[in-house]
């Protein structure tokens, strides 16, 4: 069906039409140029009435509405369509942008099914569905999941926007597959997660098997604690790694290092205070006696590991360990493959994996150094040769390391309003434009802008939404609150009868 014409002056890459109806930003439209059907995407939508222009007061505004209303020609419907390529090319998985551009008066027709499922909806394996097409709601939306760990994905939204859900969705179809996904769970929002293949841990650490310094962290000594940073690095002998009672053996050795060097006997005090403090608050999770905490992790299953009771130090240190362990894991696997088995060593992971880090911008700041950004960084780096993939998730985009960032090959956009997080997003996503990224602020939950090798084209879609289980859901306060106060006025109306009954007895 036609539903507009171009007009003024065109390009390769962008046309302006006159519609014969309002289109959404975000629609899939056909230009049917001279060289071919190109597919072209709504940019920018403008509808404007001569009648009601230049109007003045409430009174002529209410007449010229009238007029407005008797003419069917006053309303001007006009959008900026981008154009992505010949339609057919795009069918056949290439992007070829027309040389010559469309001429004014080509038409623009409506994009069918037949036009758009073979882009957006593939029929191989690796393709998941991931939703619909937002404003073209009857064409599926797939994503190519061997793209996402191979060149990494970030998933970037204002709080309560949607991302726990797509985390979960994508969650949910590795386990069909039965992959090896790992989420550290910052805040506990996979805990209760329903569905097969899944194993729900708390992130371990074990202290022997920490270098001093991140011993150090783990304990939260202070980082400008020169002597007690000293006393805890001269105590930390191989000794004391493998004694069979840790935690009293690393006291033995801190105590005897305050007591034979001079000076250091108060500082050595302190640290067995930290010591002393660390086994019994974090007895969960400092475990000396736990192994290798990656054997938490299970082949072939989404491992939820909740890092939500970790301080952010000791998370940071948990973080980078797991993640040079995966990375060396990987390493070791590729290169048993190829004939150069190393003596000794038992490779856990004998497929791919792929790592997603909850609350990204804490442990991969921008402009500060972190152990989990170092390793995070190599990981994408080298990831995609030995087969382990980084998925990082944040409501603060502004904040994560640009080129950390930048290497994440996929992106997931979702409602964003601050200007800076807008603004490194476009520095990240080269296939945004200008226009596209204006309407990242008027997305609703579960609507996402996706780009990146993930999907065939950009395209704006409506996330499916994971069933079984609320995530990420704000805290209702109100039926809290009232639920409370029914128990409190039950609770006195209780004690208040046990008094007049105390008395009548009296």
């Amino acid at each position: 069906m036609n539903i507009g014409v171009v007009i003024g002056e065109s390009k390769p890459t962008e046309v302006t039409a006159q519609s014969s109806r309002p289109l959404s930003v975000g629609e899939y439209v056909i230009v049917d140029s001279q060289n071919g059907k190109l597919l072209g995407l709504v940019e920018r939508s403008i509808v404007s009435s001569d009648a009601l222009a230049d109007v003045r007061n409430f009174d002529e505004a209410m007449e010229s509405k009238e007029v407005a209303e008797l003419n069917s020609r006053d309303k001007n419907y006009k959008v900026k369509i981008g154009i992505l390529g010949f339609l057919e090319k795009l069918q056949k998985g290439q992007s070829i942008v027309p040389a010559v551009p469309p001429l004014p008066g080509t038409s623009i027709l409506e994009a069918t099914e037949d036009d758009l499922g073979i882009i957006f909806a593939p029929k191989e394996k690796e393709w998941i569905r991931i939703g619909s097409l937002l404003r073209n709601p009857e064409i599926e939306a797939k994503i190519n999941l061997n793209r996402i760990v191979s060149r990494h994905i970030g998933i970037l939204a204002m709080t309560g926007m949607g991302k726990s859900n797509l985390v979960s969705l994508i969650a949910k179809h590795v386990a069909t597959l039965q992959g090896t996904l790992i989420i550290f769970d910052y805040h506990n929002d996979y805990t209760n997660l329903n569905m097969p293949k899944i194993s729900i841990t708390d992130a371990k650490i074990n202290p022997r098997l920490l270098q001093a310094d991140k011993l150090a962290e783990v304990i939260e000594l202070r980082e400008n604690a020169d002597k007690q940073q000293r006393a805890l690095r001269e105590s930390f002998t191989q000794s004391v790694r493998e004694a069979k009672d840790y935690w009293a053996a690393l006291e033995d050795s801190v105590s005897a290092f305050g007591h034979a060097t001079k000076g250091y006997a108060d500082s050595a005090s302190r640290v067995l205070d930290k010591i002393d403090d660390a086994k019994h608050r974090f007895s969960d999770i400092l475990d000396p006696d736990c192994g290798d905490p990656v054997d938490l992790i299970k082949e072939g299953r989404v491992n939820v590991l909740s890092v939500a009771e970790l301080s952010e130090r000791q998370a940071n240190v948990g973080l980078s360990y797991y993640l040079q362990e995966l990375l060396n894991d990987r390493k070791d696997s590729y290169w048993a493959k190829k004939g150069r088995k190393i003596s000794g060593k038992t490779n856990k992971f004998s497929s791919p994996i792929f790592v997603i880090i909850e609350e990204a911008h804490v442990f991969i700041p921008k402009g500060e150094h972190t152990d989990t950004k170092y390793w995070a960084s190599k990981v994408a780096r080298e990831g995609r040769k030995f087969g382990i993939g980084l998925g990082i998730v944040s409501q603060r985009p502004r904040n994560i390391d640009p080129n950390v960032l930048s290497q994440m090959g996929s992106l997931a956009i979702m409602k964003i309003v601050q200007d800076d997080d807008q603004q490194q997003i476009a520095s990240a996503a080269e296939s945004l434009s200008k226009d596209l990224l204006t309407q990242l602020s008027s997305l609703n939950i579960g609507d996402a802008v996706l780009v990146g090798q993930w999907v065939n084209l950009p395209s704006i879609v409506h996330v499916d939404e994971v069933k079984g289980k609320t995530i990420g859901s704000d805290l209702n306060a109100v039926a809290e609150w009232l639920e409370s106060s029914k128990f409190k006025d039950i609770a006195t109306e209780s004690t208040q009868g046990l008094i007049q009954k105390d008395l009548l007895m009296d």
